[in-house]
C-alpha cells in the first residue's frame, strides 16, 4: 500500500479491527519510510452471479427470490427457517465455487431439488410441479413412483 503522504511502496499495519456493519476490516497503517499514519479498508470482493432464464435473458442470481420459491413449496410443511436458509446458502456457495459465474436457471432448479428431496419429500413433489410444468397427473404420478421406488 502506497503511503499518500511520501509515496512510499510499504507500511506496516498498526491496529486491525471489523467495521460496525462487519463487511469490512478497517487497517491503521504506519509508513516505514516517513512514519505517516493512515487508515485503509479491506472488503471482500464478489464477483455477481448471473442466471440465464429460459428466454436466454440474464438477471444477477436473487438469493432471496430463491428462498420465496422453496418457501413456497414448504407451506404448512414442518420445515423450519433456518434449514431453508441453509439450502440457499449451500447452494449459493456451491455456484461461487465454482469457476463460472453463469448458471442456467434450470441446474438451479436441480441443485434446490435434489437437496429439498432430502429434506422434505412433500415439499420436494411441490417444487418439482412448478418447476417441472407438471401437466397432467400421470406427470406427478410419475415423478412420485420414482420418488416411492428410491425407497
Amino acid at each position: 500500500m502506497k503511503c499518500p503522504f511520501c509515496g512510499f511502496a510499504d507500511s506496516k499495519v498498526i491496529d486491525s479491527r471489523p467495521t460496525e456493519e462487519g463487511t469490512s476490516i478497517r487497517r491503521r497503517r504506519e509508513c516505514i519510510e516517513c512514519g505517516g499514519r493512515f487508515t485503509t479498508y479491506e472488503k471482500l470482493e464478489t464477483i455477481p452471479l448471473i442466471v440465464i432464464k429460459s428466454d436466454d435473458s440474464r438477471e444477477p442470481f436473487d438469493r432471496h427470490k430463491l428462498l420465496r420459491g422453496i418457501m413456497h413449496a414448504c407451506v404448512k410443511r414442518p420445515v423450519p427457517t433456518a434449514k431453508l436458509e441453509e439450502l440457499v446458502d449451500d447452494i449459493e456457495a456451491a455456484m461461487s465455487n465454482s469457476l463460472r459465474r453463469e448458471f442456467v436457471s434450470k441446474e438451479i432448479g436441480e441443485m434446490v431439488m435434489e437437496r429439498l428431496k432430502k429434506l422434505d419429500e412433500v415439499a420436494y413433489v411441490r417444487f418439482a410441479s412448478v418447476y417441472r410444468s407438471f401437466q397432467d397427473v400421470d406427470t406427478f404420478r410419475n415423478e412420485l413412483n420414482k420418488l416411492l421406488g428410491g425407497k
